[in-house]
C-alpha cells in the first residue's frame, strides 16, 4: 500500500511541473495579445473613405483630397480624435486598427451590409406630390417626407417617386488610414470629441474646482439612539471641469441641440472630466444702441418726438393712469 501510495505522489508532483511552464507560456501569450491600440485608447487618426464600385468620396481627413474633390467648403478636414472601441468607426476599421501602433496604416473594406446597409427596392416608394415644396420638384432633390429622408426620383401630376435608402445603401466602402498619435491630454481628448461630435473648432480649457454638493444619508440601523429620518448632508469636494465658450456655431448646432446630454456623457464617461459648463461671453459689442430690443423696435434713442405717447398707449388699449398708480 504504500509504494502505491508514493508512486500517486509522485505523478502528481510530475504533472505540477509539467503544467507550470504551460501556465507560464500562456500568460506571456495573454500579455503579448494586448500590445498595440486596444479599446479604450483615444487615436488620432487621418483617413479617406471611397466606394469601392466608383471610387466615390464618402469621407475624408485630409483637406488636399476635399479640394480636389470639390468639397473643401463643407467643413473642416483635419485628422480626427476617436475612441477605439466606441463606434466612432465602422466595426471593420475598428478591428483593423486594434494591436496596430502609431505610425501604422491600413486598408480595409467595408460591406455593404456593415456600412450603409443593403439597397431594398421596398423603400422606394410613390407619395403625394403636395407632400414636397415647390423649390424640391425635380430629380434628385433631397426631401423629407412625413420625418424620413428620402431622394425624390420623379414626379408626375399628383405622385412622385421617392427612394429612402440611404445614398450609399448597397456600396461597399474602402477606408484608408493612417495612425498618427495616441492623445493622452485629457483637455485633447475633450477637444478631440466635441469636433469629432460637431464639426467646431471650440475655445475651452480644464480646471480643478471646489464644488459644494449634498447627498441623502440614511440612518445607522444599529444606532438605537440615532435618529430614524435620512440625512442631509452637505460636502465640498473637487471637480474637474471642462469649461467651453459658446458661440453663435454650437447655440444653433443642430447635432448639439438635439444630443449635447449624450455627447456631455461620452464625454464624462471617456475622460478624467467630472463636469462640463458651457459659457456665454457677452463682450458689449454691438449694444450700443442700448435697449431697443426690449423697446419693441423703437432703438436706444427712446421715443421719437413725433409719436404722441397718449395716442400710440390708447391704441395698445393701456390705460396710461392704472400704470402711473402700479409705479406708486
Amino acid at each position: 500500500m504504500s509504494d502505491e501510495s508514493d508512486e500517486v505522489e509522485e505523478t502528481e508532483a510530475v504533472d505540477e511541473a509539467v503544467t507550470e511552464p504551460e501556465t507560464e507560456e500562456k500568460e506571456s501569450s495573454e500579455e503579448a495579445e494586448v500590445e498595440g491600440l486596444q479599446d479604450g485608447d483615444f487615436v488620432r487618426i487621418a483617413y479617406t473613405a471611397r466606394t469601392v464600385e466608383d471610387d466615390q468620396l464618402v469621407d475624408t481627413t485630409d483637406e488636399e483630397v476635399a479640394e480636389e474633390e470639390g468639397v473643401a467648403d463643407q467643413g473642416e478636414f483635419s485628422p480626427r480624435v476617436i475612441v477605439l472601441g466606441e463606434g466612432h468607426l465602422f466595426a471593420a476599421v475598428e478591428d483593423d486598427i486594434r494591436g496596430k501602433e502609431v505610425g501604422d496604416t491600413g486598408s480595409v473594406v467595408v460591406t455593404a451590409e456593415e456600412a450603409f446597409g443593403t439597397y431594398d427596392e421596398s423603400e422606394v416608394r410613390t407619395v403625394s406630390a403636395d407632400k414636397i415644396g415647390e423649390d424640391d420638384r425635380f430629380p434628385g432633390a433631397r426631401v423629407q417626407i412625413d420625418g424620413q429622408q428620402g431622394v425624390l426620383e420623379t414626379i408626375i401630376g399628383g405622385r412622385a417617386r421617392v427612394d429612402f435608402n440611404h445614398p450609399l445603401a448597397g456600396e461597399d466602402i474602402e477606408y484608408e488610414y493612417e495612425l498618427l498619435e495616441e492623445v493622452d491630454d485629457d483637455l485633447e481628448q475633450a477637444r478631440g470629441l466635441l469636433n469629432m461630435f460637431l464639426d467646431i473648432d471650440l475655445e475651452m480649457w480644464i480646471e480643478d474646482d471646489e464644488v459644494e454638493e449634498t447627498r441623502v444619508e440614511e440612518p445607522d440601523e444599529d444606532d438605537e439612539d440615532g435618529d430614524d429620518e435620512p440625512e442631509t448632508v452637505t460636502e465640498t469636494v473637487e471637480k474637474r471641469t471642462l469649461y467651453v465658450e459658446s458661440t453663435p456655431q454650437l447655440s444653433m448646432n443642430q447635432q448639439w441641440m438635439m444630443q449635447k446630454q449624450q455627447i456631455a456623457q461620452q464625454l464624462v464617461d471617456l475622460t478624467d472630466i467630472d463636469r462640463i459648463l458651457i459659457q456665454e461671453v457677452l463682450d458689449g459689442a454691438g449694444m450700443g444702441m442700448g435697449m431697443g430690443g426690449m423697446m419693441g423696435g423703437m432703438g436706444g434713442g427712446g421715443v421719437p418726438d413725433d409719436v404722441d405717447i397718449e395716442e400710440a398707449l390708447e391704441e395698445a388699449d393701456i390705460d396710461a393712469d392704472e400704470i402711473a398708480e402700479e409705479l406708486e
